[in-house]
């Protein structure tokens, strides 16, 4: 029964995370079974030599990209003690590259006495690479937020385009196409490593979004909208290099160049001078950011255990041309840790936040919280608005069905067929602070603390697919039902 039920909530996620699938993806969890060491490790002294590596299964994705993300090679010479860690460091790796459904390790002995030689097996279930998803998602901030008025005009439509796993080589090829409430078009590559070291990316990108609607200013926490259906009153043009760094197996550098062009309709500023920067018309300006991130989680998808670290430094308006004088820099942060307290029992904490320079920032270009991952559980519904801002989530979760994998017999690929899931509930409590320096009505919320608290339950299943339900109260006394259709932790 527990089986069908989950195989039910499984189609459901599924089709929810298709409808709101963007560019990003994450990964499944590693399954414990998924490790086969054959080898002794019980006496600590046994010194372990792998002689070859044998790779089966990997269809498309070229051996040189596998053994990458391998904490160790061919020759080296590991203890017993240090045997199992290696293999799982090295499936977590590969797991999150997003090119795999499942890997499983394992190992047979070439000789017996001390050292002895190994031979180290990895197979794999490759994902699909090719999908051309559907766009059929709600333009409000989150469903929550959409579900209060139901408004069926706010609806985006579409195609995405993507190409994974490119040649073999982890490469990306991804194409948007979304038309109807919020029109987007963008094209982008990414070529993750461009030198034989396996070091140096780049990518590169271009697009353009464009509104008939768009919020104008914030009143009581809400967003408020204008429309123009005769023309757009929002555009943005937008263009990307990116170069990123990867000189070990957890630690990420990126630096990218992207050039803005807005353009902002008359109706738009008449209602809300402060929307522009300058009350200009048009804005357009280059920025340059570099971000850094040292990654030692055991998944992407839904960490039980390790630790994040995110650090970015934002610069824009270079100077470049005549009216790129924005002059805005930004510091961004997050660290997330998360831990197994107890034998089923695991806790994360998971701090960020942002420090503005520059206090005078037009409308569309301030963000406090409320916004992506960045928001007080509890206050969905809401938008805290300003330059900067402090934010902590701490949650305990118990697994109430432990990671399982399961074979859907009508459908003949392995691709799709084999699947893994997880059903975990959680209690959880936020944190949050907006530093604002504008004058706004007496009832904002920034520049007070926020706090929420709650019970969730978190599907947790292949192909990058988070279903959360949460049950929250606020500081306020406000209470709800909210549901997320990605892991926001």
């Amino acid at each position: 029964m527990m089986k069908g039920l989950m195989l039910f909530l499984l189609m459901i996620v599924t089709g929810s995370a298709l409808a709101n699938h963007h560019f990003g993806h994450l990964t499944p969890q590693a399954s414990a079974d998924s490790i086969i060491i054959q080898s002794d490790l019980t006496d600590a002294g046994i010194l372990y030599i792998i002689d070859t590596i044998v790779l089966t299964g990997n269809k498309i994705t070229k051996d040189f990209i596998i053994l990458r993300e391998l904490n160790f090679k061919a020759g080296d010479t590991i203890s017993a003690g240090k045997l199992r860690n290696a293999f799982q460091i090295s499936q977590q790796n590969l797991l999150k590259t997003s090119l795999f459904n499942f890997v499983n390790i394992s190992d047979s002995a070439l000789t017996s006495g001390n050292p002895c030689h190994l031979e180290v097996h990895l197979d794999f279930i490759e994902r699909w690479y090719i999908w051309p998803f559907p766009i059929f998602e709600i333009s409000d901030r989150n469903l929550n937020t959409w579900w209060q008025d139901k408004n069926f005009e706010r609806i985006s439509y579409g195609v995405f385009l993507t190409k994974e796993n490119n040649r073999g080589r982890m490469e990306s090829l991804r194409l948007l196409l979304r038309f109807g409430y919020d029109e987007r078009y963008e094209i982008s590559y990414y070529v993750p490593y461009i030198n034989r070291k396996q070091t140096l990316g780049a990518g590169l990108g271009i697009g353009w979004i464009q509104n008939h609607e768009v919020a104008y200013q914030t009143v009581g926490n809400k967003q408020e909208f204008v429309r123009d259906d005769d023309q757009y009153i929002f555009k943005n043009y937008y263009s990307y290099f990116t170069l990123s760094h990867r000189p070990n197996l957890f630690h990420y550098h990126y630096l990218q160049l992207k050039f803005n062009f807005y353009s902002f309709g008359d109706t738009l500023l008449k209602l809300n001078p402060d929307y522009s920067f300058e009350g200009l018309k048009t804005n357009e300006y280059f920025s340059l950011n570099y971000r850094f991130t040292s990654d030692h989680r055991d998944s992407k998808v839904y960490p039980l255990e390790g630790n994040y670290f995110s650090g970015q430094l934002s610069k824009s308006g270079l100077g470049i041309t005549k009216t790129d004088n924005l002059g805005m820099m930004e510091l961004l942060g997050s660290y997330r840790q998360y831990w197994e307290v107890t034998k089923k029992i695991y806790f994360s904490t998971d701090w960020s936040g942002k420090i503005s320079t520059n206090r005078d920032q037009p409308y569309y270009y301030q963000q406090g919280l409320g916004y992506d991952r960045n928001f007080v559980r509890g206050y969905e519904l809401y938008v805290i608005d300003g330059q900067s801002y402090i934010l902590a989530k701490n949650t305990l979760k118990y697994p109430l069905v432990k990671p399982q994998v399961s074979t859907i017999g009508f459908i003949k690929s392995e691709k799709f067929s084999k699947i893994h899931y997880a059903l975990y509930a959680n209690l959880f409590i936020d944190l949050g602070y907006v530093e604002a320096f504008r004058n706004y009505d007496a009832e904002d919320l920034s520049n007070s603390l926020l706090l929420g608290a709650g019970v969730g339950l978190d599907l947790v299943t292949y192909y990058d697919m988070v279903l959360r339900v949460e049950a929250s109260i606020n500081k306020k006394g406000e209470s709800g039902i909210f549901i997320h259709l990605k892991n926001t932790l």
